[in-house]
């Protein structure tokens, strides 16, 4: 890392990982970036936004409808934001945006980028080597995004296999070399 301040949109979405999120905003942060998070609405269910708009130190979105606003966030993202970043990504976050879906606040909002897009996958081992699974990834893959696991170990489901979410050390440093390539 070379010590510079970048915009980051870290994308969260509803998997059990989503602990982990947080401490990726808390470190991120330390290192000196700015991070705005979108979320969807299962990962809204899981953890207050409230939580991540404080450790983020920005407001979270999670609705593209604010009836008291006039802007519009998921453009506004396109023109500031140097990377995004989904972690957790579910399998049902992966195929929206491989099929080109954007039907709420974070997969509109990841349609609007032009800048580099990661995936750090977190699900069930049976999950993640499901054939319509790993096509979806073999298709974001094709259009340019990257993966950062996901690792295998013990699974909080209690299965052991491939699908843990990757360290976060890793998926921080990952992030800051997509935007410094």
């Amino acid at each position: 890392m070379n010590g510079l301040s970048h915009q980051i949109l870290l994308g969260v979405t509803g998997s059990i990982a989503i602990h982990r999120a947080l401490d990726l905003v808390s470190l991120l942060r330390k290192q000196k970036h700015k991070i705005y998070v979108s979320m969807t609405e299962s990962a809204a269910h899981l953890v207050d936004p409230a939580l991540f708009a404080s450790l983020s130190g920005n407001p979270v979105l999670t609705d593209l409808f604010d009836p008291d606003s006039d802007d519009f966030p998921h453009i506004q993202a396109a023109r500031t934001m140097e990377v995004a970043l989904v972690a957790p990504a579910t399998a049902n976050i992966l195929g929206k945006v491989a099929s080109g879906i954007a039907d709420d606040a974070l997969s509109t909002t990841l349609m609007t980028l032009s800048c580099p897009l990661l995936f750090a996958p977190a699900m069930n081992s049976r999950m993640w080597e499901n054939p319509f699974v790993q096509r979806n990834v073999e298709i974001l893959q094709q259009h340019g995004a990257r993966f950062i696991g996901p690792d295998s170990g013990p699974l909080a489901c209690g299965d052991v296999g491939i699908g843990r979410l990757a360290p976060i050390q890793e998926i921080a440093q990952r992030t800051i070399e997509a935007i410094e390539k």
